[in-house]
């Protein structure tokens, strides 16, 4: 949830680590700090933004410095607050930490700590770990890495850490557990972030650390890598990264939001690169190739995932039904991990993921794998822990996405899984060819039909600027459209705080009708192929009630547009494509009514990008 930064070399530090925040706020901003070393420590903490942070530094002695650490935060203990921001400080002041994690077990070793005479001046986890580690290394009169070493040996949670201490400045420790952490190789130099996003224009040699790793990192020495379990030293495998700086730029656009919903016909088309190469060639996924044989005999697939990758596993379920006819589930993994479910040995889990480092769904990839289930892996971050945790997978490429609500990666989960569905299904010989044939020709060229539904952007804007008042939000879809329904009402709260919820259309009668009155705005997804007429019947039902509608409807339509306030059009399609169209009007509406609020798009409050904590 947190973001952390780190660098120890010869350039000046300052610069790298508060660029490298800005690049990880994503992942967290209710407060940060830094801490920079030039013969002694200086380090500097605030509530709020990076920005915020940077207003301190206003005497240039202070940024001095060639080794350093930073953090950007997402409160889970003790509120957002200078205090409680990182980095921590031992009582003795020479041990700094930066911690993206939970320590769940942190009030017990506080007690102990307690007795022996510690202070503790924030209300975190963290500080209680920086303590714990100087408790440790004094004590036991050791170097800083073994006492990293024994303190983690202790604590129960998650963690990715960086660990200073000023009586050895050429020397960082870090350690991960459940939260991601990244290290870039330069020449004689080394990078430490949450993700590559802060040393990207620096290097492109990058080392993920897996669980119960930690990593010494010494100027003299080099780089010693130790597995924490076992006390052993691995060798180390560097990474060549292939990402691009002008990834995690915003490129001329206002938000970074704004500039991955236009950079969706291009993600797609990198998802669909070296899978599907024409309308008349075969997909060819490898990795679906190698172990055909799974789906060939399973009983039973399962999509487990959290938020908006759940709502991409529910329309897998009416694609995987439909087109394979294999029966499918799809769980929360916060709730599947929990509710001791029934695995069945040859059973295919399906983690969704963007990060790849959601922890309720690494919890519940482990569980499935212990229960003899089959784990392939869709995830959108190359060498995170979800790819490195199951037996295969696939990357939706959709490359990096900043804003905390997901768009592009959304759409490319929802591609490749159709893709997917559409591969397995031709292979099993439950899809009829002929219509297996049409929608391959029309998946073929989706990036040039969603460059004409983002070409409608304007008219959007303009709908948008009718609701900015509205407390209230209901989206309704039937079939392969109600999970777009879902994720259509997720985007408005999330980014607006506009309350609203997604419901089958059919459901309305049950309940949410009571709710519709002339204050009211309603989407409508009433896509022409599937239960079209249906739909027709319940927007008669809420125009008769006053509520105002507005519809995403295909192209052509004359019957809904007679009755809907508000219409936006898209291509007529099949009806399995037609929610990755109907879903770009969505995350556009929402968009422009969130900036026109007022509101934070890309950092919404009380969100980051990727859970990595319970």
């Amino acid at each position: 949830m947190c973001g952390i930064v780190g660098y120890i070399g010869n350039k000046p530090v300052y610069d790298i680590l508060i660029n490298g925040l800005k690049k990880l706020e994503y992942r967290g901003y209710d407060s940060a700090g830094i801490m920079l070393y030039d013969k002694t420590s200086v380090i500097k903490k605030s509530k709020g933004k990076v920005a915020d942070l940077e207003s301190l530094f206003t005497n240039k002695e202070d940024k001095k410095g060639s080794v350093g650490i930073g953090h950007t935060r997402w409160a889970t203990h003790g509120p957002p607050n200078q205090i409680n921001s990182h980095p921590h400080v031992s009582n003795s002041g020479e041990i700094s930490l930066v911690h993206n994690g939970i320590i769940e077990n942190y009030h017990s070793i506080k007690s102990v700590l307690l007795k022996k005479g510690y202070v503790f001046e924030s209300d975190t986890d963290s500080e209680v770990l920086v303590n714990l580690i100087e408790d440790i290394k004094k004590s036991k009169k050791i170097k800083l890495g073994k006492a990293v070493y024994y303190a983690l040996k202790q604590v129960v949670g998650a963690y990715a850490i960086a660990v200073f201490d000023s009586t050895n400045p050429n020397e960082i420790v870090t350690a991960k557990l459940g939260s991601p952490l990244a290290i870039g190789i330069g020449k004689s130099e080394y990078y430490i972030g949450s993700d590559p996003s802060p040393f990207l224009e620096f290097t492109k040699r990058c080392i993920y650390l897996n669980d119960h790793e930690m990593a010494i990192i010494n100027l003299k020495k080099g780089l010693t890598l130790r597995e924490i379990k076992e006390d052993s030293i691995l060798d180390p495998f560097i990474e060549e990264l292939e990402h691009d700086i002008e990834e995690v730029e915003k490129g001329g656009y206002d938000h970074f939001m704004l500039k991955e919903i236009f950079e969706q016909p291009q993600s797609i088309k990198d998802t669909f690169r070296g899978r599907l190469i024409s309308a008349s060639t075969p997909i060819k996924i490898s990795s679906i190739e190698k172990h055909f044989d799974k789906f060939k005999s399973a009983k039973r697939i399962i999509f487990i995932s959290c938020g908006t990758s759940w709502h991409a596993g529910l329309l897998a379920e009416y694609y995987f039904e439909e087109l394979l006819r294999i029966p499918v589930e799809v769980e929360y993994a916060s709730e599947f991990r929990y509710r001791n479910p029934i695995i069945n040995k040859g059973d295919i889990v399906i983690p969704i993921s963007q990060s790849g480092e959601t922890a309720d769904t690494l919890a519940a990839i482990k569980m499935a794998k212990e229960k003899g289930a089959f784990l392939y892996g869709i995830c959108n971050v190359v060498g995170s822990t979800i790819a490195r945790e199951t037996h295969t997978g696939v990357y939706t490429h959709a490359g990096s996405e900043i804003g905390v609500a997901s768009t592009k990666a959304f759409s490319c989960q929802i591609s490749l899984l159709l893709l997917m569905a559409l591969d397995i299904g031709k292979r099993l010989g439950t899809i009829e060819e002929s219509r297996y044939k049409r929608v391959i020709k029309e998946l073929a060229i989706i990036p040039q039909i969603l460059e004409k539904v983002l070409s409608k952007s304007k008219h959007i804007e303009n709908v948008s600027e009718n609701f900015l008042d509205a407390a209230n939000f209901l989206y309704l879809g039937r079939g392969y459209q109600f999970p777009i329904a879902l994720e259509g009402a997720l985007k408005l709260k999330e980014i607006s705080y506009i309350h609203a919820e997604g419901y089958p259309a059919a459901e309305m009668k049950h309940g949410p009708i009571a709710l519709i009155d002339e204050s009211m705005p309603i989407v409508v997804i009433a896509t022409k192929k599937g239960h079209y007429h249906k739909i027709v019947s319940n927007v008669l039902e809420i125009k008769a009630r006053g509520g105002q509608i507005i519809a995403i409807v295909s192209e052509g339509d004359t019957e809904i547009k007679k009755l809907a306030d508000h219409v936006i059009e898209i291509p007529n399609c099949d009806e399995l494509i037609a929610p990755i169209l109907a879903n770009i009007p969505l995350q556009l509406l929402s968009y422009y009514i969130a900036n026109k609020k007022g509101c934070n798009v890309d950092q919404p409050r009380n969100l980051a990008k990727s859970v990595t904590v319970e």
